[in-house]
């Protein structure tokens, strides 16, 4: 097993972030450029990919010693870049399949689920790694694993992990040709049933995704 994939606390810091940071970019160039297609069968399978390939990255983080920036306080980045139009470009192109049902804690004992979206799920990656990514580009090394880190534990991790079950499980039920169950109206915007927004995940699995995929259409 090569260096790139092994995780280890006795890795020199530099190399151990450079392997982060290529990770880092590579999903958000990637991600980037997979809301502009036009075709959600087109974009389904890579993100599966990227935010397998991203979890990747946040476990090494995960099982690293503690990072320590080396200030008490972290730089002033100034404006960061807005996501919004990344997440307007998903909430369009998986518009049927968007929202999804997720535990936000499953350690936490008769949590209901909450409803969330897989765009806005990207945007808030995208957004957290770039702010990392800002300190790493001015060779602020420790910084970025530190912010990298810290967030991967209190917001980036579980909603890259929340996002790859959606899509694994969208995945599924194409492979499997299972059609999906009534939704009850999930939303994040509002508690109004929406019945038609279970028919169209349906329809647009069926139609779009399944058979570009040559699978069979569900009946």
């Amino acid at each position: 097993m090569s260096d790139a994939t092994l995780n280890s606390v006795t890795q020199a810091p530099d190399d151990f972030a450079v392997q982060i940071a290529d990770q880092i970019k590579t999903f958000i160039v990637a991600v980037t450029e997979v809301s502009k297609v036009e075709e959600p069968e087109q974009a389904v399978p890579v993100l599966l990919l990227q935010v397998s390939q991203l979890l990747l990255a946040g476990g090494r983080l995960g099982a690293y010693e503690d990072i320590v920036p080396d200030e008490r306080y972290e730089p002033d980045l100034g404006a960061e870049p807005d996501a919004d139009g990344l997440r307007e470009r998903f909430a369009t192109l998986l518009e049927p399949i968007d929202v999804y049902s997720e535990v936000f804690d499953p350690y936490e004992p008769r949590k209901a689920p909450v409803p969330a979206r897989i765009s806005d799920d990207l945007a808030d990656l995208v957004t957290d790694l770039r702010h990392g990514l800002a300190h790493y580009e001015e060779n602020r090394i420790t910084e970025a694993l530190w912010w990298w880190q810290f967030s991967y534990f209190s917001n980036w991790g579980s909603t890259a992990s929340a996002t790859l079950r959606a899509l694994q499980s969208l995945i599924a039920h194409i492979r499997l040709n299972q059609p999906l169950q009534d939704l009850d109206g999930l939303d994040t915007d509002s508690e109004t049933v929406d019945d038609e927004l279970a028919e169209e995940a349906g329809r647009v699995m069926a139609e779009e995704i399944a058979g570009p995929l040559g699978l069979r259409p569900v009946q």
